[in-house]
């Protein structure tokens, strides 16, 4: 009896079990799920295989989807997250194959906002690869270019705040990398060279954390060159002996690159007030009898946020720096605006011609070769003497004036309109007429307005030396100078 009511239960069993497979959905041996089951369904398993670091499983999924359901809502971010299987995945061919997909995501859905997202990604695959500053820079470069490139397309994404901050950062390694190559030149005495690299530099790079530093070497190249003409032989008119320069030349010369190095000096004082420079810029302009600026209270502000949001580099990070491929960036600024637009690049050859140029009275294009300005006519005696210029500092000007007049040259009469009307003294010296009809600002407008224009007016005024003192940021002393941390 008990046998038969076991295996009456066993049937029944197999009956419900057959009825509940009887309900079951079809099985699609390509995805191996329901093919009746939406699309989010399949969304969600490929999302559940990236939580898992199946990736491959994740990516079939995903392309399951796009086949499957070419109308779905999900496409989008399929398409995304094809790519972010890729980009976590990690390694060289997988983040080359991620940025394939973000690229093909921005070209077929421009005008989401997850465009946005795809180029901070692709900028970001470069800025994992980004190398040493004294190594190849071309990762760094392409990541600078790509954070360009998704804050100009994308200006109102709420990302770009991080694309801003990752771009600052990408800069200090190629400010430092383009540093360390104008401070080579600087030491084999190459200054042409060294002054093209520097001065490209603070002009692209105005946030680097090392740039007093480089103003300061762009001044000692501008001396470096100062003391090399002077220890060249001078020579008269006749040029002898060879290699010699004549001495209202070598003057002019000297005169125009203390004039630079004044200037570069001064650009420490006023712009970086408050960084390790700024005393031995104020010893150079003293020694080369030049005038010592000083910054404004603004600036001091502004150079004082920048270093306090600069960090420092621990001592486990300088280990870990000795095997790291990647550089630190703990240097770089945390506010400003990073440009977006690379200046144009000076060359060594046209820091020499601009310099002689400039020593010798010639124009701006060449050496020998007369610049005429549109307000400016040409030299009536061009073909006499030299070319249209003087080597010794007669321009072009002084051969106009002794040309003469031109005769066809429009002049206004001498003599005075007598119909002209003029005012009277009496209408001159009346008052304007009262505003009737003024709108006069509530007091509140007129507190707030009175606020901001003093605040502006005590960033413009000049800082004083107590102002810069108690700005500036106390060096370590003692054990902490020894011991960083």
């Amino acid at each position: 009896m008990l046998r038969r009511i076991s295996l009456l239960t066993v049937l029944g069993a197999l009956l419900i079990f057959s009825a509940a497979c009887t309900n079951k959905k079809s099985q699609n041996p390509l995805a191996n799920i329901g093919s009746k089951q939406p699309d989010k369904v399949l969304f969600d398993k490929a999302m559940d295989a990236m939580r898992h670091n199946r990736f491959d499983v994740a990516r079939l999924t995903l392309q399951t989807l796009i086949n499957t359901y070419p109308d779905s809502e999900f496409i989008a971010r399929a398409k995304l997250a094809v790519g972010d299987s890729w980009y976590a995945e990690g390694g060289t061919a997988a983040l080359a194959q991620a940025e394939q997909e973000y690229s093909d995501f921005e070209i077929f859905f421009p005008n989401m906002p997850e465009a946005a997202e795809a180029q901070l990604k692709i900028a970001n695959i470069h800025y994992q690869q980004m190398e040493k500053p004294d190594r190849d820079y071309t990762h760094a470069k392409r990541a600078e270019d790509e954070y360009r490139k998704m804050i100009l397309q994308y200006p109102d994404s709420k990302l770009v705040p991080e694309a801003k901050q990752r771009l600052l950062e990408v800069q200090e390694v190629l400010a430092e990398r383009e540093f360390e190559i104008g401070r080579f030149y600087y030491l084999r005495e190459s200054y042409p060279a060294s002054i093209a690299r520097l001065q490209s530099l603070i002009d692209a790079y105005p946030l680097y954390s090392r740039a007093d530093e480089a103003l300061y070497l762009l001044g000692q190249d501008y001396e470096g060159q100062m003391g090399r003409l002077r220890a060249a032989p001078t020579c008269d008119a006749h040029g002898l002996p060879r290699g010699c320069m004549l001495e209202a030349v070598k003057s002019k010369y000297i005169a125009d690159l203390t004039k630079h190095a004044s200037e570069e000096y001064s650009k420490i004082l006023t712009r970086y007030p408050l960084m390790d420079r700024a005393d031995d810029a104020k010893k150079r302009l003293e020694a080369l009898h030049q005038p010592v600026p000083r910054p404004t209270k603004g600036a001091v502000k502004e150079n004082e946020a920048e270093i306090a949001s600069r960090g420092e580099e621990t001592a486990a990070a300088k280990l870990m720096g000795v095997v790291k491929k990647g550089p630190d960036v703990s240097a770089a600024a945390r506010v400003g605006e990073p440009p977006l637009v690379d200046p144009e690049m000076i060359s060594a050859t046209q820091v020499v011609h601009t310099e002689a140029a400039s020593a010798l009275g010639v124009g701006e294009k060449g050496i020998g070769v007369e610049v005429v300005k549109p307000e400016q006519p040409a030299a009536a005696n061009a073909g006499a003497g030299t070319a249209g210029t003087n080597p010794f500092g007669a321009t072009a000007s002084n051969a106009t004036q002794a040309a003469g007049a031109d005769p066809n040259e429009l002049k206004p009469n001498a003599a005075a309109d007598s119909n002209e009307l003029k005012p009277t003294d009496d209408a001159a010296a009346l008052p304007p007429p009262p505003q009737v009809n003024e709108i006069h600002q509530s007091s509140f407008a007129s507190s707030s307005s009175s606020s901001s224009a003093q605040a502006s007016s005590d960033d413009s005024a000049l800082a004083t030396d107590k102002d810069i003192s108690t700005s500036r940021k106390k060096k370590k002393k003692g054990l902490k100078k020894l011991i960083p941390f």
